[in-house]
């Protein structure tokens, strides 16, 4: 896809080192796609990347435009006034443009919200917004980062449950990280970040909650335990899911680029700072090229997802959801296609939706 591809980087290297496989992967279908399906909500947006709500709106979802624009969609119709407009402050296309929306936990009283972009130059911004009066306005920018190459931006913002501003970063670009950029605690690229923007705070710096990734282009919270999933793009070979618990200690090595998923790719040792995490599931390039992170489903619609993980590829358009038993994977089954599959984001509700590129808004429901 546009951005969350892998631009034609997929060139091999010698798998020097070895580890623990996960598990391969299943995508069995049960019976009407386990009793759950996705279904157009609204079609006629401009190549969506995310999906974003806010807490105290049920019926109301704010959709991220690569072009540049922040579309909204209220019962099931899309708007035609935008919510946001940063088409003049960025360079769209390929893996860049407007990436990723998050509302502040505490909104309603900050009217605060964070959008992630490519600027003009093709650099990372994270900017904070102000809603109110007859636009948004900029209240200043809380991270920037000079990209050296035009893909693997990452991008996705989200509030943890510590309600610390989360943002994932690429490894910088190219293919096979060949500055060495996502093992390297002296960089910000090839990261998790987190940031306390807290108005009686105001923290400066950011702080490196994992390392290691190549393209964390989605990543989510669940909202019942915490706990932490990333959808990290592979190279050439293989797509991995991980997960941390929201109680672990912290500061995590996923593993690129001396790992490629499970696979070894670099001959060198890891960073030995925190832990070295291995993917709870990976799927070989026979299955897509470009996974796409989602989230655990809490919504009420559709109980036979209640619990389960979902997440698919951009490239095959398949959708999977698992559980997550004794730190593996586990009952993997296809729930369907989507075709250029860009985004899953969750209502106020905890309702699951999804975009793709084409333009639709689709929503899980019962089957």
């Amino acid at each position: 896809m546009a951005a969350a591809c892998s631009s034609g980087d997929k060139n091999g290297q010698t798998q020097a080192q070895t580890a623990p496989q996960a598990t391969e992967p299943q995508a069995t279908e049960t019976s009407g796609g386990g009793g759950m399906a996705f279904k157009q909500v609204a079609d006629g947006l401009d190549s969506p990347l995310g999906i974003a709500a806010m807490p105290s709106e049920r019926d109301r979802l704010y959709i991220v435009e690569q072009p540049g624009l922040v579309r909204v969609v209220e019962d099931g119709k899309l708007l035609s006034q935008p919510f946001l407009d940063v088409q003049d402050q960025i360079v769209s296309g390929g893996e860049q443009g407007l990436l990723s929306l998050a509302f502040d936990p505490e909104y309603e009283s900050t009217r605060l919200f964070y959008v992630d972009y490519t600027d003009t130059n093709g650099d990372t911004r994270v900017v904070e917004y102000e809603a109110g009066g007859s636009a948004p306005a900029k209240r200043r920018e809380v991270l920037f980062v000079d990209q050296p190459y035009a893909n693997h931006n990452g991008g996705q913002l989200a509030f943890g449950p510590d309600g610390r501003l989360y943002v994932g970063m690429g490894d910088g670009g190219s293919g096979g990280d060949p500055e060495n950029r996502a093992q390297n605690l002296d960089e910000k690229l090839g990261k998790l970040l987190s940031l306390d923007v807290d108005p009686d705070v105001r923290e400066k710096d950011w702080t490196i909650e994992g390392y290691g990734l190549r393209n964390p282009w989605r990543f989510s919270f669940d909202r019942e335990t915490g706990d932490l999933w990333i959808g990290d793009v592979g190279q050439g070979s293989w797509e991995e899911i991980d997960h941390t618990p929201r109680d672990s200690p912290g500061l995590e090595n996923y593993g690129w680029d001396v790992y490629e998923g499970t696979h070894g790719f670099e001959d060198k040792d890891p960073n030995p700072a925190g832990r070295l995490v291995m993917p709870v599931y990976e799927y070989s390039h026979d299955e897509g090229c470009s996974v796409t992170g989602g989230y655990v489903y809490r919504g009420e619609r559709v109980p036979a997802a209640a619990g389960r993980y979902f997440f698919g590829d951009f490239c095959s358009g398949t959708v999977w959801s698992l559980v997550l038993e004794d730190d593996m994977a586990r009952d993997v089954r296809k729930v369907g296609t989507i075709d250029q599959l860009s985004a899953f984001g969750e209502d106020a509700a905890g309702e699951l939706y999804a975009v793709s590129l084409d333009g639709t808004l689709y929503e899980l429901v019962p089957r």
